[in-house]
């Protein structure tokens, strides 16, 4: 494993002294796939939030509901009020 690693670098060739690094740009394509990299991870993020405020909302309901179960079980009588009316 380690020869091949001093292969690789014994065969790097060296960089062309008219070549400058600051120059060298991403062009339309970077900006492309940066531009959809980015509005994919926004609609992701709006999606988990939707998913959470759902799930949310479902837990709060489910709390009232069995409120009011506990509350209707717990006094008898107006159960019997409403069967009667």
């Amino acid at each position: 494993m380690m020869s091949l690693i001093t292969v690789v670098l014994a065969v790097t060739p060296t960089p062309d002294p008219d070549f400058d690094p600051n120059t060298v740009t991403p062009g339309v394509v970077g900006f492309v796939v940066f531009f959809l990299i980015a509005v994919a991870t926004l609609l992701l993020c709006l999606d988990v939030v939707r998913r959470i405020r759902r799930t949310t909302y479902r837990a709060e309901i489910k709390e009232r509901l069995d409120a009011e179960i506990a509350a209707r079980d717990a006094d008898p009588d107006s159960a019997r009020d409403d069967k009667t009316e």
